[in-house]
């Protein structure tokens, strides 16, 4: 049995302002599995964000704490503690904490395997929003937190 224990992980900080722990999936994950991964992340107070980005898989958010913006396609909505949401395969989304408090959530996606957004954030190479073939945010939207 493989019991993967949050205290003891080390993860890694993000440009965006988050923190985040793989816990299940391929790669440094302690727990391996090729179907699915899930992970656990802490987006800073007013801003923190997971930035708008697309990937191949579908994927579900599970605010665990704190409260913020959830952006899906063209589709914007306040979001907290206790609702999850999905995105649907190659639709971009965004998630920014807009409380005072941390935001802890979950994310899980299917299939597993690795999504390039986290190798470009830690880059500086993250596609803007609204620039070449990229779609604009909701209108309203936080803005997109990245180096580019």
């Amino acid at each position: 049995m493989i019991i993967a224990d949050l205290e003891k992980l080390p993860g890694g900080k993000f440009p965006a302002r988050r923190w985040g722990r793989g816990l299940v999936g391929q790669g440094p994950q302690p727990i391996q599995a090729k179907g699915f991964s899930m992970g656990y992340s802490i987006l800073e107070p007013h801003g923190g964000q997971v930035p708008w980005h697309n990937q191949e898989q579908e994927e579900v958010y599970f605010i665990v704490q704190g409260k913020g913006e959830i952006c899906v396609g063209t589709e914007r909505s306040e979001i907290k503690a206790g609702q999850c949401v999905f995105m649907p395969p190659k639709q971009f989304h965004q998630l920014t904490n807009t409380g005072d408090e941390p935001m802890h959530m979950i994310y899980v996606y299917c299939p597993g395997g690795d999504v390039a957004h986290w190798r470009q954030e830690l880059a500086g190479t993250l596609p803007r929003a609204g620039e070449g073939d990229i779609p604009p945010l909701p209108t309203g939207a936080q803005p997109q937190c990245t180096k580019v």
